[in-house]
């Protein structure tokens, strides 16, 4: 499953990568240094796309990052569109930095998934989680439902889906992408104790983000 996975992450660069590696081709008869740049340009983007393998906490009860990137914003307010009761939200702001893989929260099965359409705003602006393109995710065990929304930024025009609803998957297993800068939100029950404060920098798949009461 994570090697497939790792491919599938390179695969969405296959037109981005041909097109950089036919430009600095084409252009090295023209100028050098035009050609490195495209050459450039090319080691970025696979360095972008790089999908690091991670170390999972075992304990159920953990919650860990949905995404790698900063820390935004921890707040409580109403998830409306699948729990449909006051959460707390831990916003994560990926720059074109940070890994753009997003990790499974907790064990347990997608019920939910959809798709919506939107603007691609600043994924920083305030108005970013009500404005911008995003798809969202619940996963669900015995112990929680978690909700997961992918937000799409300025530079990230793109959200991937590699898991479909009724899908199984680990905590730490890759359910999916988003292309170059973005935002990932994570809907938490109140009774979870949140381990991370604004400004951390969390690692998908690895920073324990709550623990859930037992």
């Amino acid at each position: 499953m994570r090697s497939v996975m790792r491919a599938q992450t390179l695969l969405e660069a296959r037109w981005i990568l041909l097109i950089l590696a036919l430009a600095a081709v084409a252009t090295w008869f023209i100028s050098a240094w035009l050609s490195l740049i495209f050459l450039a340009l090319f080691l970025f983007t696979v360095a972008f796309f790089r999908d690091p393998d991670r170390s999972v906490p075992a304990d159920p009860n953990l919650i860990v990052a949905p995404a790698d990137g900063t820390v935004s914003d921890i707040v409580e307010l109403d998830e409306k569109e699948v729990l449909k009761t006051k959460t707390r939200r831990v916003g994560i702001f990926l720059s074109i930095f940070d890994v753009h893989t997003n990790r499974m929260p907790i064990d347990g099965r997608i019920s939910y998934r959809q798709h919506h359409e939107g603007l691609c705003l600043d994924a920083r602006d305030p108005h970013c989680p009500e404005k911008n393109e995003a798809m969202t995710w619940a996963f669900e065990n015995l112990q929680a439902t978690i909700v997961v929304r992918q937000l799409t930024g300025a530079i990230a025009r793109r959200i991937v889906a590699w898991a479909n609803v009724g899908d199984k998957l680990k905590k730490g297993d890759r359910f999916g992408m988003i292309r170059f800068g973005s935002r990932t939100e994570l809907y938490l029950p109140l009774n979870a104790e949140v381990l991370v404060k604004v400004g951390d920098h969390v690692s998908g798949g690895s920073t324990i983000i709550a623990r859930l009461s037992r």
